[in-house]
């Protein structure tokens, strides 16, 4: 195996590990620098750190005896399932083995009648839903990437739809898992909740591959309403559009998505998206339900945007319309790198309780504009949660700081509300700093339950706990 600068300081049995999964699994495994690369892709500018090699899993079993081999070498590894996290988790700052998790993508049962489906996890969230298009049933969760069902799992994923169906943690009923020692076990059962001992599921959901490695997924489903209508409105600030969402939860109008865009964001979208929206925050609503549920909705909520400054408040049922709004809205990542498109971008995120909503976002808005960096805001505020892109020039050594910068004030001013540093994209290489901080001496029993279930330490190594 030809090394490179990343490698050759790696422990002997490495060698060793790499040269018995290259025996068992053949053609599966790779090598290429190339490929390497491409398995510890991140959507941050953090540094892109390869795995020593590359096993492309295509059953439970592949992902078991791969775990048995590396723990026997106390080699790392690390599970990946196409991308699309933000805060470095599928780098691989200790070498090892990074396993594709991609080929393990079928829907292995439908069970209408209970509204489950149980998935292998490199099933994409869109290709869960193509798959259920005929059956009357939906998967909501909708973190915007067309991320795997394991990757979701793993960081614990949110999205547009989380304000009326919950997150990861409230559709995962249970889970098929590979422990550190290549054991195969199975955490919960298709029963709508149990009381019979610890609650594993929810334990490994946004463990972030540090506790096990996810072979098997089942999940709620729900029915697809009669009727959806989605719209927008206008607002002369953010603090505004924020205290009309707070209005909005606390009346417990069953809204479906809520989503702000603050001004600059709009602007990338206008461009990018073709659009041609009032620059100003905005929020993007979707209703569902019934057609005159639908309706009320709609009218007690465009009475809120009135009581609260808005305006030009307009919904519709039209399915075009919606997709359009909502593909815009999806794509509000690549707008806004595209502002500036010689930069690197930094996307993070924070969650508050609704109450803070409007003093986190507006003085973290205001702490932008002061630094003189690019950075619009969006985020799924009917959960308090909302992200900043900011745009930054990596060679310029004063940028990056007040990048950083920024971002840590953003995490503590979340923590001190009460609040979360991460709200969905998960702690990752990124955020380790602020876990002390944030979870007090609970880091410390985090950290027993590592020992206790990964005592070699080979589970995606270097994530999650501080530095």
């Amino acid at each position: 195996m030809s090394q490179t600068a990343n490698q050759s300081s790696q422990p002997a049995r490495y060698e060793e590990a790499i040269a018995k999964l290259q025996a068992h699994f053949a053609d599966k495994l790779s090598v290429n620098l190339t490929t390497r690369q491409q398995h510890a892709h991140t959507m941050t500018w953090l540094k892109n750190q390869p795995a020593d090699a590359v096993l492309v899993a295509q059953s439970k079993q592949d992902v078991a005896q791969a775990v048995e081999i590396c723990n026997q070498y106390k080699m790392p590894v690390i599970a990946f399932g196409i991308g699309s996290s933000l805060e470095g988790q599928l780098n691989a700052p200790e070498g090892g083995l990074c396993i594709d998790m991609s080929e393990m993508n079928e829907v292995l049962q439908v069970n209408n009648e209970d509204l489950t489906v149980t998935v292998q996890p490199g099933v994409t969230r869109e290709q869960l839903n193509h798959y259920l298009r005929d059956t009357g049933l939906f998967f909501p969760i909708d973190p915007g990437a067309n991320a795997t069902i394991g990757g979701m799992v793993a960081t614990r994923a949110s999205g547009t739809n989380a304000v009326r169906y919950g997150t990861m943690k409230d559709v995962v009923l249970s889970l098929e898992i590979v422990t550190a020692e290549g054991k195969i076990i199975k955490t919960g059962s298709r029963a709508k909740k149990s009381a019979a001992g610890y609650d594993l599921t929810r334990l490994i959901i946004g463990s972030e591959g540090t506790l096990g490695i996810v072979t098997e997924i089942t999940l709620k489903l729900f029915g697809i309403t009669e009727c959806i209508g989605s719209g927008i409105c206008h607002f002369p600030s953010v603090e505004a559009a924020c205290e009309a969402t707070m209005m909005t939860i606390q009346m417990c109008l069953p809204i479906a998505r809520i989503e702000l865009l603050d001004a600059l964001q709009v602007k990338a979208c206008n461009q990018y998206s073709n659009l041609n929206l009032k620059e100003t925050p905005t929020l993007f609503i979707e209703f569902h339900g019934s057609e005159a549920s639908v309706q009320e909705q709609a009218q007690i909520f465009g009475e809120i945007v009135e009581e609260c400054g808005g305006s030009d408040f307009a919904w519709d049922t039209n399915e075009v319309e919606r997709n359009k709004l909502w593909h815009a809205r999806h794509n509000a990542y690549p707008a806004s790198c595209a502002l500036r498109p010689e930069a690197k971008a930094l996307s993070t995120d924070a969650c508050v309780p609704i109450s803070r909503l409007a003093e986190c976002v507006s003085e973290t808005a205001k702490d932008i504009e002061a630094s003189g960096m690019i950075g619009p805001i969006v985020g799924h505020v009917g959960d308090g949660n909302f992200h900043v892109l900011l745009l930054v020039d990596t060679n310029n050594p004063d940028e990056v700081k007040t990048a950083e910068d920024l971002v840590g004030r953003l995490a503590k001013r979340a923590i001190d509300m009460d609040g979360t540093c991460t709200g969905e994209h998960g702690i990752g290489q990124g955020k380790r700093k602020y876990m002390a901080y944030e979870h007090g001496e609970a880091v410390v029993m985090m950290q027993a339950i590592k020992q206790a279930l990964d005592p070699n330490n080979i589970l995606n190594p270097g994530k999650i706990w501080p530095q």
